[in-house]
């Protein structure tokens, strides 16, 4: 078997939480070696998924996921001592990921001024809230606040126009963030490639919130007025809509073809009387009378459960797809098959399978995913790499510096 893709690609990871740090776990599954650096007392990110709403464990699932395959080391960055050994590990490294606020950054020196001088080839790749200059620049923020509500993304997703706005789900923007991070570091170390320097990598989570929503966002920069979400029921059109099944099953349905797909639909419905009725014969009125539609729709679906019509929208080649549950995950062979949902090592016995990253290369291998580390796991062992013996390393410790 070739070695993976990233075999000997070097990576710090000193950042926290979700959306940095994924992009190193990305990384990590071509076999980058990447080394999460966190303070002796352990990243904040960890115990996260036992705060209450959360779903209860005694396994830190949400670190299993976004941490795997590193190797793990504690350093008191407070600590000249540990910032020695940050900057001998950052003289040999390739790419240094970081998202603490520039306020701590500059506390830890761990700006870029303060780690490029160290090695002209490293990749310096910052995650920020808000973006690298202005006003907000050094203003902390999380995925809900900086990508979701900030960027109309919140007041746009609600249930109907006088809902309130939806929350998001945890780590909803981060790992989508932690995508873009993951290409801007690419774009960096093939520009080194072509040019043998490292330099600065950046994202931030307000950027890929308006990303998110540029559909929207590119009217309102050409001036135009966006409109409110209806409810379901007054949506535009019948055709692309959701509906429940006698199960209790919703799937959505999504003709974006209406005229030619329309007869097809019918066929499903076993429904040739809507092709003649006045209301719904063509495509203009069926948008007038979309709220009819709609209610006619609701009273067919309602009959059959979900695989019924699974079988039957299938038959005549229609687009939908079910509204699916998170429990639904574990099961689905589709995710299975598309390696969607990996095996994995998992010392506590919880689960064998795992999340992938959401990127192949043919022929390249991903590397099966390792146990996330525990605090300082593998920090002997990496400060030995550094040539620290026995007795220096138990000096490290006895002050802090490492744990």
């Amino acid at each position: 078997m070739a070695e993976p893709l990233f075999a000997g690609l070097k990576v710090l990871d000193v950042a926290s939480f979700i959306a940095a740090p994924v992009a190193a776990t990305m990384l990590a599954d071509f076999g980058a070696d990447v080394i999460k650096v966190e303070p002796p007392t352990g990243d904040s990110y960890r115990g996260l998924s036992a705060f209450p709403g959360f779903p209860s464990s005694h396994v830190d699932y949400s670190w299993m996921v976004d941490n795997r395959s590193k190797r793990g080391l504690a350093l008191d960055l407070r600590q000249e001592a540990g910032r020695a050994v940050l900057r001998e590990l950052a003289a040999t490294a390739d790419v240094f990921i970081t998202n603490y606020p520039p306020r701590v950054r500059e506390q830890l020196k761990l700006r870029y001024e303060d780690i490029a001088p160290l090695n002209d080839r490293l990749i310096y790749a910052s995650l920020s809230a808000y973006g690298e200059a202005g006003p907000e620049a050094g203003k902390t923020g999380f995925d809900s606040t900086a990508l979701w509500a900030r960027t109309g993304l919140m007041d746009l997703v609600r249930p109907d126009p006088e809902g309130s706005p939806a929350r998001s789900l945890p780590g909803m923007g981060d790992h989508p963030t932690g995508v873009a991070l993951f290409a801007s570091v690419m774009m960096a170390l093939y520009r080194r490639q072509m040019t043998g320097k490292g330099g600065k990598a950046h994202t931030n989570l307000m950027a890929n919130g308006v990303w998110f929503n540029a559909f929207y966002a590119q009217a309102a920069l050409c001036g135009l007025d966006i409109p409110t979400r209806p409810k379901r029921e007054n949506w535009a059109t019948g055709v692309a809509n959701h509906y429940r099944c006698a199960d209790g099953r919703w799937f959505i349905l999504s003709l974006v073809n209406e005229d030619k797909q329309w007869p097809n639909l019918l066929r499903a419905l076993d429904r040739p009387d809507l092709g003649t009725d006045a209301r719904f014969a063509e495509k203009p009125a069926r948008h007038r009378h979309a709220r009819e539609l709609i209610a006619v729709l609701d009273e067919v679906f309602i009959r059959e459960p979900w695989p019924v019509w699974r079988e039957r929208l299938e038959a005549e080649g229609l687009a939908f797809g079910v509204v699916g549950k998170t429990e639904d995950i574990p099961d689905d062979p589709q995710m299975r098959a598309a390696e969607i949902v990996v095996p994995h090592e998992d010392p506590s016995g919880l689960s064998s399978h795992t999340v992938a990253a959401p990127i192949w290369v043919e022929d390249e291998e991903k590397i099966a995913p390792r146990p996330a580390p525990g605090t300082g796991q593998h920090t002997d062992e990496i400060l030995a790499e550094l040539g620290r013996t026995p007795e220096e390393i138990s000096a490290l410790r006895a002050c802090g510096a490492v744990a």
